[in-house]
């Protein structure tokens, strides 16, 4: 490697970088010769510097005094970021995060923002990391992880992945044919009336008309009210059955957690039953707070003098969905059952906390019991 033509001594700095071992990074400061400080700059170089500042200056926002508020914005730097971090490093924190690895089968805490798949605007996803998670936990000659489900890009919690084709094959189909328990905590505002229950309406994908025009999932029902009478409407050929159990978990004057346990699969079921079905939208759910129109969740008074914030940084607040727990039947004879546990993130205990909530623990026994999210 060539020698710079004009540079000042270097000078060694030692440095650590999360866990991965202490680096040492040599810094210099070329020095520039007179004549080259003195050539004028063109109009082009100019005019990028300018643009670089502006930029610079735009991307520099005010930390906020409020505990909540700063937060609420490292959370949203945290997922910006996500999507710019190297694959390398994305594989390490999901490696270092383990839930549950065998032969078959690796159990990741899937992180907020973190699409499964790619599309349009995903730089970063699940799928791309795959390769580099083999390798970490098998060695360079390891072959890619497969995918066995997907979760929403908002939504946090277990996830599994299969080292073999034949078994992700083999766990889909468990899904598919409903075999797989699925638990989820939501945070909602308001309290669902019957604290515990089953909706079971069917769902549907149409088209939002207004200035915006989208597609958002929907109650398709098979009964209406005529005239205080209950009337079975004809259902369309496009709706999906769709069937959510419930159950309050901890309670507050304007907002809750609740256990979900969906027993089919339906591409935003969840989000659709609590907000349409039981007007108890999650908290942080900006798409299906409101049918008209995409606009940042509107919280109540009440909600945003617990949390300490005010609407117009709504926005920012991140959804409150947690996959919990998941239990997969035996995969061969002689095997027992799975019984995957994840922690829920700590934004979501954060809110559990200021909203006066309670966070629901194990005991020895394994009955469920009520104790302060602060506990964990």
């Amino acid at each position: 490697m060539a020698a710079p033509s004009c540079s000042a001594p270097g000078v060694w700095v030692r440095g650590s970088w999360q866990r991965l071992g202490n680096l040492f990074t040599f810094v210099s400061k070329p020095l520039c010769s007179a004549a080259a400080a003195s050539r004028p700059l063109d109009a082009q170089r100019l005019a990028e510097r300018l643009r670089a500042q502006k930029q610079e200056q735009k991307t520099k926002k005010p930390v906020p005094t409020n505990p909540v508020q700063r937060r609420v914005q490292e959370l949203l730097q945290f997922t910006e970021q996500l999507q710019r971090v190297h694959p390398n490093v994305l594989a390490k924190a999901l490696s270092r995060g383990l839930i549950h690895q065998d032969k078959d089968l690796v159990v990741i805490n899937k992180p907020y923002g973190l699409p499964v798949h790619g599309g349009p605007g995903v730089r970063l996803c699940i799928s791309d990391v795959l390769p580099v998670l083999a390798k970490m936990l098998h060695g360079h000659k390891a072959e890619p992880l497969h995918l066995c489900h997907r979760l929403d890009k908002e939504t946090t919690g277990v996830m599994v992945l299969a080292w073999e084709k034949d078994v992700a094959h083999q766990v889909q189909e468990l899904f598919r044919t409903r075999q797989v328990t699925k638990k989820y905590w939501a945070i909602t505002m308001r309290v669902p009336v019957p604290s515990a229950g089953v909706v079971d309406i069917p769902i549907i994908e149409k088209e939002v008309q207004g200035q915006e025009r989208h597609h958002k999932m929907t109650l398709s029902p098979s009964y209406c009210m005529d005239n205080g009478k209950t009337v079975r409407v004809r259902t369309s050929r496009n709706a999906h059955l769709a069937v959510t159990q419930y159950r309050v978990l901890s309670s507050a004057l304007s907002s809750a957690l609740l256990e979900l346990q969906p027993v089919t699969g339906i591409k935003h079921q969840l989000r659709v039953h609590l907000s349409f079905g039981l007007d108890c939208p999650i908290l942080g759910d900006h798409k299906y707070s409101d049918w008209n129109r995409l606009a940042p969740q509107k919280l109540s008074a009440c909600i945003l003098k617990k949390l300490g914030l005010r609407q117009s940084k709504a926005r920012h607040i991140p959804l409150h969905l947690h996959a919990c727990q998941l239990t997969l039947p035996a995969l061969q004879a002689g095997k027992e059952e799975l019984n995957l546990v994840c922690k829920p993130p700590r934004y979501f205990v954060h809110s559990l906390r200021r909203l006066g909530l309670k966070m629901p623990s194990r005991d020895q026994n394994g009955d469920e019991e009520a104790t302060h999210s602060g506990a964990q």
